[in-house]
Formats: structure tokens, C-alpha cells, sequence
């Protein structure tokens, strides 16, 4: 009997169809992944950006003379959570919430949201976080319900209740902290101002807080404010050992992964340099620009360190690192032109909190040896909402059918000095009435005024900004960076058509897929 044609056929389908699926596949490459987030720190207190900066960056200035030097980056916001959350979900904080998570908060997150972490762990890679969080977790759930009795404690001049140590059961794990957005491991504090004051590993303390903590401490802060808000703490909590713990972490994380298996993500939010400004004492002294000096410059030891242990291991050729901060300088940036004319802000108006420029024009450095040409720079209008869709497009990570999101890939840029514009605009807020929307050298504000930090009068006085007249501001950003000549009513077909862009903006609910 003689066999059909079609038998041949379908005989040979099914042995290539058996080679493919038993022919041995070369392992892919993937890129390692370290994210350095700074808190608080300024676009003009890196020495490369500024040279008129009173802070020695030396790994810092190296690690953009080795990469990329972005000069036109933004934080989504101007203040801590809503730019983590955005970096982390690729989607405008705005659409979701403005403010921060205030002490012993709830999670930002919504169950089953998509995020960095998430798309990476899907993808193989060994995703951890190490250092600040902020980003909330489920108190309410080791807090006992049994337990009624609140503390009062006074922080200035208000009185306040909170839940004293006693009121949780610490042996509990705390649900919705970071191995709940795709993290397979966490060691911080959650974020230093902040109580717990102990530390956390994955979602537990390692030591039970026993007592309040609310009084100030003499020997702190070395510059501004005490800034800690009282609630749980571990007895004698030492708050100088903070830093030097997160980044001890951060080299360890880094040694293990020597001989690992998978591609690792490193998420390193630093809880410096943010208040309480506390320098240790080997770093005292090292800049021009007193204690926030010597704590930038002790954030840039920290990241020199791990980027050591990197090269100890081989890892750093196949490493991409982002160093880039949560916002812009605390009001204390003020205080420091004054003392020690170094201005953190450098060239921007403003500083944490604002609108303006100096709230959310952030450093921003990547570096990836023989795939980001050394020593380049780009004026390319970027948020940090545009590392998730960067990162998943570089090592071929899935973006989950029907996500909604608000970054743009920038992989072409990173990887070949295409210099065509990715980004059209970005639309810059922190608090819930004034907005801002960038496009070309073009910024508008939906307010006379875009400051939300206190200004000391003298700076005013000395600066002698305009008073605007008009009831919103636009800028041109290319021939005035610092935001001094507002030129609303001189170009109202401009402010017209980024006021309707921003409206346009706000009403968008099917985001880029």
C-alpha cells in the first residue's frame, strides 16, 4: 500500500517540530539591574551638573563620565511617595493619589497592579529591595484588636494619638509591603523619619519595638529640622547606623549574586539625603556645604561601595545601573546659599514640594558598559515613569495585554544615540490643584504661583522674582531655566494650547499599551 503525500508531510512536521522542541537552547544574557534612588537630593548638588557645587561626587561624576548623563529628568512628583510609586508602576502618581504615606500608612498599591518588579520577576530575574520603602504596608493587620488604648505624645505644637508599641503583635507577618508588587526580598527600615524604628526582612521586624519614641534626641539633626514622627520604636534605635546598614546590605546582596542563576534587580531607595541630616562622624567635614554636604557625600560613598562589590564579582559589564532621585532638595537648600553659597537647586527655581523645576528636575545617570556609549549626554524630555517600559523593552520582558501606563521606551535612545524627541510632554504636579505641563521648551502652570515650600524673605528680597499678575504662569524654559519672566500674557494662544493639553491630559483613561 502506498502512502499518501500528506502522511510524508505531516511525518516531517512532527520530526522538525521534535527538533525544535529538544534542540538544546543557548541561555539568554540578560542584563543585571541596579536602580540607586536618592531621597531628596538635588539636580545641582552633583559636581558633574554643577560647577559651582560645594560637594565632592566622585562616583557619581565617574559613573556619568562611564554612562549617560540625561540633564532634562523628572520624579513624577515633588515630594517622596507619589515618585516612587510612579517609577514603580510606569503611571502618573496623579491618576491614583498626590500625597505621601504618612506614618504607620496603608499601601498605595491596588491588589494585582503591574509593576517594575512584577513584569522582571516574570521574566526570571531575582527581584530585591533594600533601603527606604514608603510606599505603605497593611498595619491594621498585627495590630491588636483587643488593645484600645492609645498614647498621646506632642510633635510641635500639636498633640497626637497614635497606637503605642504594644498595640501590634510584631511576631506577625505585615501583609502589602513590598513582596506584594513583585519583590522577592526586602531589608530596610521602611523609611527613617518614619516609625517602626526597627528593621524589616522581607515582611517582619527583626526586633520588637517596646517603646514610643518622641522626644528629640541633642545630638541631632546636625542641619534643619527633627523631622522624626513619634510611634513604635526598638530602645536606643540608632539613627546614625541607618545608612551604613542599608549599603552593608546592598554589598552582601551583591556578593551572593556571584554565582547565582538568574539576572538579579536591585532596587536601592537610600533614606539619605533626607532629614534628619546626620552624617557619620567619619564623613564630617568632607564638603563645602556643611552637614548635607558631608551626607550627599557619604550617599555617594554608599553607591561607590556597592558598584565595588559589582566589579568584585565580574558583574558590572553586564550591569545596568540608574542613579537618580525622588525629587528635589528639601527647604533647608534655602538656608545653604546663604551659610555656604552652595545652591542645590542649581540652575532651577524652587526646591522639594514645587512645581517649579527645582521640585522634580532631578539627576539622572545609566550606565550599561559596551551597549551606552561613555560620556554621553541627552537633553531628551524623560520621566522616571519611562524606566519600566525601557527596562522590559531591553531585556525582552512581557508588558501584561490591556496594561495601562504612562511610560515611553527609551531603549533607542540608551542604546543608540538616536536623538529623535520620544517624549512629547510630561505633565509635572505635586499637591492637588497646581499642575504643570511641559512640551518643547514650553512650560505652563496652572497657578500665579508654583511654589508650596516656605521661602525665607530674604531669598525673595535677594532673588526679586516678578509678581505675577497674570493667574497662571508660562515659561520658555530654553531661554529662561530658572522660571524668572513669566509669559502668559505675551503668548495666550501658548498658554491656551498647553492648558487644553493638560485637560486632555486629566481626562485620559485608556493609557499607552
Amino acid at each position: 500500500m502506498k502512502l499518501s503525500a500528506y502522511f510524508y508531510v505531516f511525518m516531517l512536521v512532527c520530526f522538525t517540530s521534535c527538533q525544535q522542541q529538544t534542540k538544546p537552547t543557548e541561555p539568554e544574557n540578560k542584563p543585571n539591574i541596579i536602580i540607586f534612588y536618592a531621597d531628596d537630593m538635588g539636580y545641582g548638588d552633583l559636581a558633574i551638573q554643577n560647577p559651582k557645587s560645594k560637594i565632592p561626587t566622585p562616583n557619581l561624576d565617574q559613573l556619568a563620565k562611564e554612562g549617560l548623563l540625561m540633564t532634562d529628568a523628572h520624579s513624577s512628583s515633588g515630594i517622596c511617595t507619589p515618585s516612587r510609586y510612579a517609577l514603580l508602576s510606569g503611571r502618573y502618581h496623579w491618576r491614583d493619589f498626590n500625597d505621601i504615606v504618612h506614618a504607620m500608612g496603608e499601601s498605595v498599591f491596588k491588589e494585582n497592579q503591574v509593576t517594575l518588579p512584577k513584569i522582571l520577576k516574570a521574566n526570571g530575574y531575582h527581584t530585591a529591595a533594600i533601603g527606604k520603602w514608603h510606599l505603605g504596608w497593611n498595619w491594621e493587620a498585627i495590630r491588636k484588636k483587643d488593645f484600645t488604648q492609645k498614647e498621646t505624645v506632642i510633635r510641635g505644637k500639636k498633640e497626637l494619638e497614635i497606637w503605642p508599641a504594644q498595640a501590634y503583635d510584631w511576631n506577625k507577618n505585615i501583609p502589602n509591603g513590598p513582596l506584594s508588587i513583585g519583590f522577592d526580598s526586602y531589608f530596610g527600615d521602611g523609611t527613617i523619619n518614619f516609625p517602626p524604628y526597627t528593621w524589616i526582612k522581607n515582611d517582619k521586624v527583626t526586633e520588637t519595638p517596646t517603646i514610643t519614641l518622641q522626644l528629640p534626641r541633642k545630638d541631632f539633626p546636625l542641619e534643619g529640622n527633627w523631622e522624626l514622627r513619634p510611634g513604635p520604636a526598638v530602645k536606643d534605635w540608632d539613627f546614625y547606623n541607618v545608612l551604613p546598614t542599608v549599603t552593608s546590605s546592598a554589598v552582601t546582596f551583591i556578593k551572593n549574586q556571584e554565582k547565582a542563576e538568574k539576572p538579579f534587580f536591585l532596587y536601592m531607595p537610600f533614606p539619605s539625603p533626607h532629614a534628619p541630616i546626620i552624617p557619620n562622624k567619619a564623613f564630617k567635614g568632607k564638603s563645602e556645604a556643611g552637614a548635607y554636604g558631608d551626607w550627599v557625600y557619604q550617599t555617594d560613598d554608599a553607591v561607590g561601595q556597592v558598584l565595588a562589590a559589582l566589579k568584585a564579582i565580574d558583574a558590572d559589564e553586564n550591569t545596568i545601573v540608574i542613579f537618580t532621585s525622588d525629587n528635589g532638595s528639601e527647604r533647608y537648600a534655602y538656608d545653604r546659599i546663604k551659610n555656604y553659597n552652595h545652591d542645590s537647586s542649581h540652575p532651577f527655581r524652587g526646591v522639594k514640594r514645587d512645581v517649579y523645576e527645582g521640585g522634580h528636575h532631578v539627576p539622572f545617570i545609566v550606565k550599561w558598559p559596551n551597549k551606552i556609549k561613555a560620556g554621553t549626554t541627552s537633553d531628551q524630555l524623560f520621566s522616571q515613569i519611562d524606566i519600566l517600559n525601557t527596562l522590559a523593552t531591553i531585556t525582552n520582558s512581557d508588558l501584561p495585554k490591556g496594561f495601562q501606563h504612562d511610560s515611553y521606551n527609551f531603549s533607542e535612545l540608551w542604546l543608540t544615540e538616536n536623538n529623535k524627541a520620544v517624549r512629547e510632554n510630561i505633565i509635572h504636579n505635586t499637591f492637588t490643584t497646581k499642575y504643570a505641563v511641559r512640551k518643547g521648551d514650553w512650560l505652563y502652570i496652572n497657578d500665579k504661583d508654583g511654589y508650596h515650600a516656605r521661602i525665607p524673605e530674604w531669598f525673595v528680597e535677594g532673588q526679586r522674582f516678578a509678581t505675577d499678575k497674570d493667574s497662571v504662569q508660562l515659561f520658555n524654559l530654553k531661554e529662561d531655566i530658572g522660571q524668572t519672566i513669566n509669559l502668559a500674557s505675551k503668548y495666550p494662544e501658548k498658554v491656551n494650547e498647553l492648558a487644553a493639553a493638560l485637560v486632555q491630559e486629566q481626562k485620559t483613561e485608556t493609557f499607552k499599551n
